[in-house]
């Protein structure tokens, strides 16, 4: 594996910092209402990732207890290295299809396709990695604090 194509979804977050309003734009606090079309989301590259990832925060702030929604961008052929979370993650499908799998060790083998309009919800420490064949775009939902741990230490992009 790459070190720069291994990354995992949550990392992109970790990677250029906590704070959602310096990912892209200030993102909706859970005050009134909000409605947003696609042209209207404001998505910003992650310097430390492979080029051509993308990321957009539209809610919460993933450093605080509160519930965050992020949008991101793989580039096809992007590999998830083996990591877990502390908290459930729910990752839904938008674009492409994610191919995505348990376990502790990486294997293209075990994974299961998760095609356009597919829905992931993974269990706090549970082992996850995955990977794309073209680009795909997922929306990430949880609570926060938000935070990943990798099982093999040479895979983490913060190293």
């Amino acid at each position: 594996m790459a070190a720069n194509s291994t990354i995992t979804v949550t990392a992109l977050v970790l990677c250029v910092g906590v704070s959602a309003a310096v990912i892209a734009g200030t993102p909706y606090k859970g005050e009134g209402h909000m409605m947003m079309v696609p042209d209207e989301i404001e998505w910003a590259p992650v310097g430390s990732m492979e080029p051509g990832a993308q990321i957009a925060v539209l809610e919460g702030d993933l450093g605080s207890e509160e519930p965050f929604t992020i949008r991101l961008k793989l580039p096809a052929n992007y590999v998830v290295a083996p990591h877990n979370h502390p908290a459930y993650e729910r990752v839904t499908v938008l674009s492409g299809t994610l191919y995505f799998a348990h376990g502790e060790e990486f294997d293209r083998a075990n994974v299961k396709a998760l095609p356009e309009g597919s829905l992931a919800i993974l269990s706090p420490g549970d082992p996850m990695y995955g990977y794309t064949d073209e680009e795909v775009t997922i929306q990430v939902h949880g609570t926060g604090p938000w935070g990943i741990d990798y099982l093999n230490p040479e895979d983490d992009p913060r190293q």
